[in-house]
């Protein structure tokens, strides 16, 4: 079988992802008959878990771990290289761990903490919808970065976060193409069943909807089909084709990322169309690329470098019992590309 993945492990052995995670990680709750199975399927299909934790090399305390979902995402990429000189600066060492989509990064962590015993962990990324029962499993501080809490909205967390408001700024966004005169606006998002990220920008986009006197319809929101990365150009032109093929009436789309919205235009310039002509775009995140496309890209900016420093801050001050755990929440910038017209 060629590359095989974790959830094709767990479809031949008839159990979840979590099952066959847990075998790989040597976890005490799973009945034994059920992990020698897995770790036979596992050696008969030449599986390699190579993101596993328990593979990795022992190294000492000084160190902070980043664990990251979604490393196809170019959003993280200055993240992490701000993350790495912030931590180099305090004398730690600097440990990235890529968590598969499938993966529990509960899991991972504590795998992580026994195998390295970092001083600290940094969460970057990814659908987080631990229950505050797993989250008390981990035995070091961590901070949450750029994950949308959905389960957590209004509270005092018990852990550290940080992040832009992205219900907000996802309203921002449709409230600004409805104002440009948009009626008809199509968002391309995450899959149907996210809980993070995915369904704070879905849910602004239709409150911002709502607000301007639209009813969002469902012809107009296109969830994501399953896939290992879909915060990416690939999924965003698979995405817009699809719709394209379809046909709803629409006159701006709305990507839920700046990978997604260039992966869309593409699309669209391949179907004969024109940007802003024929259809809007506008994306999210504020990429460098969504700046140097043709036409620049209509986006919201995240400040990604004051979230970066502001992540390993907050680390270490709790780390250092300078601070109790700390919710920060920066604001982001609309800014206005050539990609966006007014129509009215």
């Amino acid at each position: 079988m060629d590359s095989i993945n974790i959830k094709d492990i767990a479809r031949l052995c008839g159990v979840g992802v979590s099952t066959v995670s847990r075998a790989i990680n040597n976890h005490p709750d799973i009945n034994p008959e059920t992990k020698n199975m897995i770790m036979q399927v596992i050696k008969e299909n030449n599986y390699i878990p190579n993101n596993s934790a328990r593979n990795l090399k022992r190294t000492d305390s000084r160190a902070i771990a980043v664990l990251i979902k979604g490393i196809g995402n170019p959003f993280f990429s200055k993240m992490i290289r701000i993350f790495e000189e912030e931590i180099q600066k305090k004398k730690y060492s600097f440990i990235l761990q890529r968590v598969d989509e499938q993966e529990d990064e509960v899991d991972v962590a504590l795998e992580l903490i026994k195998e390295k015993k970092p001083r600290g962990i940094v969460f970057l990324g990814g659908y987080f919808s631990h229950s505050r029962e797993e989250l008390e499993q981990l035995t070091v501080p961590y901070v949450l970065s750029t994950i949308g809490m959905t389960e957590y909205l209004g509270e005092s967390p018990d852990f550290s976060c940080v992040s832009v408001d992205d219900y907000a700024e996802s309203y921002k966004m449709t409230d600004y193409l409805c104002k440009l005169g948009h009626e008809n606006i199509l968002i391309l998002t995450a899959p149907s069943d996210d809980e993070s990220i995915g369904r704070l920008r879905l849910e602004g986009y239709k409150k911002a909807l709502l607000d301007n006197g639209i009813t969002p319809s469902p012809s107009l929101i296109i969830f994501s089909e399953e896939c290992e990365e879909c915060y990416t150009m690939e999924n965003g032109y698979r995405m817009m084709n699809r719709v394209l093929n379809e046909k709803p009436e629409f006159t701006a789309v709305y990507a839920i990322s700046d990978s997604i919205a260039i992966g869309a235009c593409k699309a669209i310039f391949e179907h004969g169309m024109r940007i802003p002509e024929d259809y809007c775009i506008a994306g999210y995140d504020g990429l460098d690329i969504a700046r140097y496309y043709n036409p620049s890209i209509t986006t919201i900016r995240q400040p990604v470098e004051e979230m970066a420093k502001a992540t390993i801050k907050i680390l270490f001050d709790v780390i250092k019992n300078k601070a109790e755990h700390q919710k920060t929440v920066f604001k982001a910038e609309l800014v206005e590309g050539e990609s966006t017209r007014r129509v009215k």
